[in-house]
């Protein structure tokens, strides 16, 4: 009974959050301001954070069926790590969801809504990816080395693409046997067109989300098992930073471009996730190490974003005034 503790925790913690997202500070469905969704951001990641108090509980407790003979104090090191490295790879993904609004021109006021729904589920699949990667781990020894060249791919692939952040292609197999329109009626999915019942740009929204999300998955989930292969703090890290997701979209909605140096921060985080994945046979890299990495990597990224954009600024005043000092 005790090894369902931890999990039945887990499930009411995400479903109170859920509810209190959907039913109270987005009740009515207004669009989000910059300003409110700063202090959402701030609130799951709080809510994040404050889960390293459970986390640590359950494994001192022994609560939790701990496959990897962790330490509470290693445990939390490695929940935090995973959060991060989930976190740090769906600012990629910010970007697709800008693109897939923009191109079904989907109004401010509907996307939480489809941010939401797709909140969910995305956890579903994630859930079910996770569990298959945890079985390909303990059956397969050496699979952590397909899964660091993988990543190594991926890494190369997304710095090659750079800035082009197209979203994924329209499930051409699911709307072929659906009747789909551009038509936006409210936040309806299906409506009437010319007396025939036909799915509405906010349903073909929401399920091109979850097709980005499946792929971006593809990315993140060997990414955290370099991490751990313990499933609870495995599933527990990615749902906290996937929740996150929504708040921290309309936060960085209209900024998304202004921290363009973030990608090289990505790009070595995903570099050196896939050499502890090649290598995980033979070298044991401390997880202190790993979380300090991945979060030098981010601030470094944010930080030479700023630089870059002051010196814009700076530049953009003297050409505007060339007889200044």
């Amino acid at each position: 009974m005790m090894t369902h503790l931890p999990w039945i925790i887990l499930s009411a913690y995400v479903v109170l959050l859920l509810a209190l997202d959907f039913l109270v500070l987005h009740r009515k469905h207004a669009p989000v301001s910059s300003r409110r969704a700063m202090r959402e951001s701030i609130f799951f990641i709080g809510n994040a954070l404050l889960f390293t108090v459970v986390v640590y509980w359950l494994y001192a407790e022994s609560m939790v069926d701990n496959i990897n003979n962790l330490t509470p104090r290693q445990s939390v090191v490695k929940y935090i790590t995973g959060y991060l490295i989930e976190l740090s790879l769906s600012v990629d993904n910010l970007f697709v969801i800008a693109m897939i609004f923009e191109g079904y021109r989907i109004p401010r006021q509907y996307q939480h809504r489809l941010l939401f729904l797709g909140i969910i589920g995305a956890i579903v699949f994630r859930a079910i990816l996770i569990a298959l990667g945890l079985a390909l781990v303990h059956a397969f020894h050496n699979v952590t080395i397909v899964f660091g060249l993988f990543l190594l791919y991926t890494a190369f692939r997304m710095l090659r693409k750079e800035a082009e952040h197209a979203p994924p292609r329209q499930p051409r197999v699911i709307f072929g046997f659906i009747r789909m329109s551009n038509v936006i009626d409210g936040a309806k999915f299906r409506t009437k067109v010319d007396g025939k019942t036909v799915f509405t740009a906010l349903f073909g929204a929401l399920l091109t989300i979850e097709m980005a999300d499946l792929l971006f998955a593809v990315d993140s989930i060997p990414a955290i098992l370099a991490v751990t292969t313990d499933p609870f703090l495995v599933l527990s890290s990615n749902v906290f930073a996937i929740m996150g997701l929504r708040s921290l979209y309309f936060f960085l909605a209209g900024m998304l471009e202004k921290f363009a140096f973030l990608k090289y921060s990505v790009f070595a985080i995903l570099i050196f996730v896939s050499l502890k994945l090649i290598t995980a046979n033979w070298v044991d890299i401390p997880e202190w190490f790993s979380l300090s990495f991945i979060t030098c990597s981010l601030a470094m990224g944010v930080w030479i974003s700023i630089l870059r954009l002051k010196a814009d600024a700076r530049a953009a005043d003297t050409e505007a005034d060339p007889s200044g000092p």
